[in-house]
């Protein structure tokens, strides 16, 4: 697999990160795997247990993986067949992209100078791949379910941008080796507590989870996933806790301090805060009600965007200060 880059740590003299291989990349990519095993079992966990049903609920996302691949691919009318794959395949690949500028304590497959961006790009991205999947079936409850995922990302995008920059603005710098390297002492999620929780809730809403679920809703017999079968929609929800786990592994260096704490090394700290992570959004999916996309707008551009950009004036005035 070659032998892996060494650069210079972010903000630590002395100290490398090493910017592996490409053939690690496989690694990254079976980390992201267990991820998503992991919250699929929470989530059938939880289910089971809010339902009042018997212990193992655990074991359900095993049953229902064994279904779906048994399960004949359903197919529409005058459908596009082209799109329709990329839309749900497309969400696995964005994910391993956002993981990809993660830095697993002090390995990382790529430490871009504008890891920030880079994956508020991909977040992005999944706005196309949502909508191309209600799309490209050519039925109308899936054309509906993309269109209300498209409302509410009007919603929340701009709140997570600057939720993002926040961290960015503090540490100085778009690399998020740098931006965990800054926390020293003292996490940013302490401090910067809305731009925290608008984070957590913009990766609900791209994970098209909990609260942001109305563009999967039974009014619209399952919205974009209603001509979803077999291995498509496999595909497709494995798509959706993935990119749940990169959003809980991508806060773990932007505001929890990524691989810092006492004992245990770098790379497990990384892990356990991710989990952390992903056990809260996995447990919140059935703790807030779902949110209406056009009075989500409402609160997304009247209540979080000012509360995130008055956050951001107050690191920016704390920034300087300390220079």
């Amino acid at each position: 697999m070659g032998e892996p880059l060494l650069v210079q740590s972010p903000g630590v003299p002395g100290s490398p990160v090493v910017t592996v291989a490409p053939g690690w990349a496989f690694a990254a990519v079976a980390v992201l795997g267990a991820l998503v095993v992991v919250a699929a079992m929470l989530d059938g966990a939880l289910s089971a247990r809010s339902a009042g049903g018997p212990a193992g609920g655990a074991a359900r996302p095993f049953g229902e993986v064994a279904r779906l691949m048994r399960q004949r691919r359903r197919t529409t009318v005058q459908a596009d067949s082209l799109l329709w794959r990329i839309g749900g395949a497309g969400l696995l690949v964005a994910a391993a992209l956002m993981v990809a500028v993660v830095p697993l304590g002090r390995w990382t497959i790529f430490d871009l100078d504008v890891g920030v961006m880079w994956f508020n790009a991909m977040d992005v991205m999944v706005w196309a791949l949502v909508w191309l999947t209600g799309w490209g079936a050519n039925s109308a409850y899936s054309l509906v379910g993309g269109y209300r995922f498209l409302a509410h990302g009007l919603g929340y995008e701009l709140p997570l941008m600057f939720a993002l920059v926040a961290p960015a603005i503090a540490a100085q710098s778009l690399n998020v080796g740098k931006v965990a390297a800054a926390q020293e002492g003292l996490w940013f999620a302490v401090w910067m507590p809305v731009a925290f929780l608008v984070y957590l809730l913009g990766v609900a809403a791209f994970s098209v989870w909990g609260p942001f679920a109305p563009a999967l809703g039974s009014d619209v017999a399952g919205g974009v996933r209603a001509e979803l079968s077999g291995v498509d929609r496999l595909v497709f929800e494995a798509g959706r806790y993935a990119l749940l786990a990169a959003g809980a592994a991508f806060s773990v260096p932007m505001f929890l301090g990524g691989g810092a704490g006492p004992v245990l090394p770098d790379w497990a700290w990384v892990l356990l805060k991710t989990l952390a992570v992903l056990w809260l959004l996995v447990w919140l999916r059935r703790r807030l009600p779902a949110f209406r996309p056009d009075m989500f707008l409402e609160v997304g551009w009247l209540v979080l965007l000012p509360a995130v950009l008055v956050q951001d004036l107050l690191v920016a005035v704390l920034a300087v200060w300390r220079t």
